[in-house]
């Protein structure tokens, strides 16, 4: 079965909600979500969103979505797209599904000429590293992620 890939919009907040806490769940954190329908739904309709998001279309439902937004790169002098989430619900895995949703973000790169697209992966998935690795992807060794959380950043802050 074929997907249609197209831009979500606030309609789709609460299947994006849903399927955000669905990865949580398969990410091992099921209760780390803050983010509510909406909210999503608020930033989707607002006239410069946070963010870019994509849904998958699949038998009359959305199957995935591909979340992502725009940084940019010193060094190249150009934007990147940085795709916070792709997912695939688990009945449509294996059929095209994240390869249309990632090819999909590949266009969009490449139209707004960015200089590289990038994401997180988490070391214990097989699946997404293979699949990712599938196009070419490869690993950025050298480079630690870190975070500062809400409650470090107002401390910081001084608030």
């Amino acid at each position: 079965m074929t997907c249609a890939i197209r831009p979500a919009t606030a309609d789709d907040a609460p299947t994006i909600h849903r399927l955000v806490r669905e990865l949580a769940a398969f990410e091992r954190a099921p209760d780390a979500v803050e983010n509510t329908p909406e909210n999503l739904a608020w930033q989707l309709a607002a006239d410069a969103p946070p963010f870019g998001c994509l849904v998958a279309e699949r038998g009359g439902g959305i199957a995935g979505f591909a979340l992502y937004f725009f940084n940019y790169s010193t060094w190249t002098g150009r934007p990147g797209l940085y795709v916070e989430d792709l997912y695939v619900t688990p009945e449509a895995r294996g059929e095209g599904v994240g390869k249309a949703l990632f090819l999909a973000l590949a266009r969009i790169a490449a139209e707004r000429g960015c200089g590289r697209m990038e994401w997180s992966v988490l070391d214990w998935n097989r699946t997404a590293i293979d699949f990712y690795r599938s196009f070419g992807a490869r690993p950025m060794d050298d480079w630690t992620t870190y975070r500062l959380d809400a409650e470090a950043l107002e401390k910081i802050a001084g608030r």
